[in-house]
């Protein structure tokens, strides 16, 4: 699975889906990393506000890695949903 997250809202997104492709709850995930369930549904529904070393830890309970690029052309679709 490859996926491109410039927002919170696309992380989220992509949290959500491996989250669900692995048939777990927000509960069993909340479980894994030692946060509580509504910071999960917070952090899928695009917060933002997130510590960082939280989304690691999500990553890591859903077997995904986090990989740093150069930002490629965006579109105007894009850019709106950063703000």
């Amino acid at each position: 699975m490859n996926a491109l997250a410039r927002s919170p809202k696309q992380m989220g997104q992509i949290i959500q889906r491996r989250r669900k492709a692995l048939g777990m709850s927000q509960t069993e995930l909340a479980s894994r990393t030692g946060v509580r369930q509504e910071l999960i549904s917070r952090i899928e529904g695009g917060h933002d506000g997130a510590k960082l070393s939280t989304i690691c830890d999500l990553l890591a309970a859903l077997g995904l890695e986090m990989t740093i690029a150069p930002r490629s052309k965006s579109s105007s679709a894009d850019i709106r949903d950063i703000f």
